[in-house]
C-alpha cells in the first residue's frame, strides 16, 4: 500500500490556487494490486466532507491489505488518513498506521503552513514524544497531493508539462519531478477510456528500480481518476488497476 500511495503522490503537483470542488462526498475508488504475476491485494480510497478545527475539510481515508496466497505469508493491513483544507488544498493532519509483515509504524503529522513547520508524533513509541520539523511552502502529504491534482481543470493539465514538488512521506520530505507525456486510450474492465499518460522521475534505489520506473494513466476529464499504475520496483514489479468506483462526481465515459 505504501508503494502504491507513493506512486499516487508522484503525479500530484502545484498548478495554481483553487478549491477542491470536483470530489464528491462519499466517493470510493478501489484498486486491484498485482505483484508480478500474483494477485497481491486491494487498496481503497474514500472521501468525506467534514469540519476540522472549525474549517471545512475533506477527510480522505486510504486502506490497503494483501489477499489470497500472498496474505498467507505476508500480511498487510495499512491505514492512511488525511484532513485536507478544501480552500487551500493543503493538508492539516495526516496519519500513517501500518502493519506489513513484522513491520509496524504509526505516525501522526500536524501541518502549520503559516510558519512552514510540522509536528511529527510517533504513536508507536510514545516515549519519543513529538518533534517540530522545518517544512517547505505548500508541502503535501501522500494522500492530499493525490486530491490536489484531481481538483485541477483539464485545461491545467497539458502535454509537455514538467513540474517539481515536495511530498511528506512517513517522516521525511521527498522531491519529485513529473512529466505529462501524452494521451492514450486505455482498456479497463469497464471499457476503454481516454487517459493522460504521466511519468514521474523518482530517486532510484530506495523504492523504485530506476529513475523513471513508474507510469500512470488518469482519466482525461474533470475527475482525473487514476485508472492504471505500473511500477518497476527495486525488487519485482507492481501494477494497480481500477477495480471499482462509486460516487464519482462526473460520469466516467467508457466505450466498448
Amino acid at each position: 500500500m505504501k508503494k502504491l500511495l507513493i506512486c499516487f503522490a508522484l503525479f500530484a503537483w502545484f498548478l495554481g490556487s483553487g478549491q477542491i470542488t470536483n470530489i464528491a462526498d462519499g466517493e470510493s475508488l478501489t484498486y486491484r494490486i498485482h505483484y508480478g504475476i500474483l494477485n497481491a491485494g486491494t487498496a481503497n480510497l474514500t472521501t468525506q466532507k467534514t469540519m476540522y478545527r472549525g474549517i471545512p475539510h475533506l477527510y480522505v481515508k486510504g486502506t490497503g491489505q494483501t489477499t489470497g496466497a500472498v496474505k498467507a505469508f505476508f500480511k498487510v493491513e495499512d491505514l492512511y488518513e488525511s484532513f485536507i483544507n478544501t480552500s487551500t488544498e493543503l493538508p492539516s493532519f495526516y496519519v500513517r498506521n501500518v502493519r506489513e509483515g513484522g513491520y509496524t509504524q504509526h505516525f501522526e503529522t500536524a501541518f502549520n503552513h503559516d510558519n512552514q513547520t510540522l509536528i511529527l508524533t510517533d504513536k508507536k513509541n510514545p516515549a519519543n514524544g513529538s518533534r517540530v520539523i522545518k517544512s517547505v511552502k505548500g508541502v503535501q502529504d501522500m494522500l492530499s497531493c493525490f486530491y490536489y491534482l484531481r481538483s485541477k481543470t483539464p485545461a491545467q493539465l497539458k502535454v509537455g508539462t514538467v513540474i517539481n514538488m515536495n511530498v511528506w512521506i512517513d517522516d521525511e520530505m521527498f522531491p519529485f519531478q513529473l512529466k505529462v507525456t501524452g494521451t492514450e486510450n486505455l482498456k479497463t474492465k469497464f471499457g476503454t477510456i481516454n487517459c493522460l499518460k504521466i511519468i514521474p522521475s523518482v530517486k532510484s534505489g530506495r523504492v523504485f528500480k530506476e529513475e523513471e520506473g513508474v507510469t500512470m494513466w488518469v482519466s482525461n476529464d474533470a475527475n482525473h481518476v487514476p485508472m492504471l499504475l505500473k511500477a518497476e520496483l527495486a525488487v519485482g514489479s507492481l501494477k494497480a488497476s481500477i477495480d471499482d468506483y462509486k460516487n464519482v462526481k462526473y460520469p466516467l465515459r467508457f466505450s466498448n
